[in-house]
């Protein structure tokens, strides 16, 4: 039951999220531009990480959750239902985005779904490279920011309050290069109603923002009382010299 109860919380908290941060860059984003949309990505988890904090922690983004695993702060039997509710939130928040959008007859969702790209889908007109290295060290500094929020001695009840100015503020940086995503669920939610030239890039905004966890990870053991081997990879890297 309590695994359940994660699911349905991430479900929740991610189609927020959705509905929030791609939802304003669909149907408000020419009267709010990058600075209005960056504040609704970050008010969506402020309100998000309240609302479902309690139950969940509030992942809502499968790279946190890898993060958080990685750290030993989520046991492995809870991931598959982390994972499955951020994905199904996203879906969820997706279609009810579309279905609005939809009502216009000019709604193009090829052209206008705040799917995530390089090279002739980025917004800046931004290369492979660029995108690389921007999924990589944002969602570091996202996870980063989050591990923070668990420290003993941080005060939990400002926990929402620091990572959603921390998604504003990469959002304020990023957009232009490729829509931001340093979430794998929010880039799903959109590549599956954008069409298949977004479903052909999906597969970056799932690898480097993982990839990105992982250097996020390492960089807060590196000034937190955590020990690298207290970690899942010390784990594995244990389990290599052993071999």
């Amino acid at each position: 039951m309590r695994h359940m109860k994660i699911l349905v919380a991430e479900l929740f908290g991610t189609m927020l999220l959705v509905l929030g941060g791609p939802g304003s860059a669909i149907l408000a984003g020419k009267g709010i531009g990058t600075l209005g949309i960056s504040i609704a990505f970050g008010f969506s988890l402020l309100v998000a990480g309240y609302a479902i904090g309690p139950v969940s922690g509030c992942h809502i983004n499968p790279a946190v959750t890898v993060s958080m695993w990685l750290m030993r702060k989520t046991e492995t039997a809870k991931v598959p239902y982390y994972l499955i509710g951020q994905f199904l939130g996203a879906a969820l928040g997706g279609l009810l985005i579309f279905g609005i959008a939809s009502d216009l007859d000019s709604f193009d969702a090829t052209n206008n779904f705040a799917a995530n790209g390089w090279g002739e889908f980025s917004p800046g007109g931004y290369g492979f490279a660029a995108m690389v290295i921007v999924e990589i060290l944002f969602t570091a500094v996202l996870v980063f920011a989050v591990l923070s929020t668990t420290h003993r001695s941080f005060p939990a009840a400002q926990g929402g309050l620091v990572v959603g100015l921390a998604l504003t503020l990469i959002h304020l940086v990023t957009i232009p290069v490729d829509n931001t995503s340093v979430n794998p669920a929010r880039s799903f939610a959109t590549a599956i109603f954008a069409g298949s030239d977004a479903m052909k890039q999906l597969w970056a905004f799932i690898v480097f923002p993982i990839v990105g966890a992982f250097v996020g990870v390492l960089a807060w053991v590196a000034v937190d009382d955590a020990k690298l081997e207290d970690t899942m990879l010390g784990e594995v890297l244990d389990e290599l010299d052993g071999a």
